[in-house]
C-alpha cells in the first residue's frame, strides 16, 4: 500500500508521487506517516520532508508550511 504524496509552494507542485512513508518536521518533534494513518492537520516547522519514493529515501529541506493527511494522501502547502 502506498500513500499519495503532493507537496505545494507558492511556486508551484514539487513533487507529487506515490510513496511509502513521509517524515514531516512537525513543531514538537519529526513525525512519520504510514499507509493508514488517522486524518490529521499539522503546522510544520523548519527541516527536511522525507520520504521513500521506489525503495530510494528522498529529502526536501523546507522553511515552514502544513500539512494535511487523510485517506492515504499527504498534502504538503510550504515554503522553500
Amino acid at each position: 500500500m502506498t500513500i499519495a504524496l503532493h507537496i505545494l509552494s507558492p511556486e508551484g507542485t514539487l513533487v507529487r508521487a506515490d510513496v511509502t512513508l513521509v517524515t514531516l518536521p512537525g513543531l514538537l518533534a519529526p513525525f512519520t506517516v504510514l499507509p493508514g494513518h488517522a486524518a490529521l492537520v499539522t503546522a510544520l516547522e523548519k527541516g527536511d520532508v522525507r520520504y521513500v519514493e521506489n525503495g530510494e529515501e528522498k529529502r526536501l529541506p523546507i522553511l515552514e508550511g502544513f500539512a494535511e493527511v487523510k485517506d492515504n494522501t499527504v498534502t504538503v502547502c510550504v515554503e522553500v
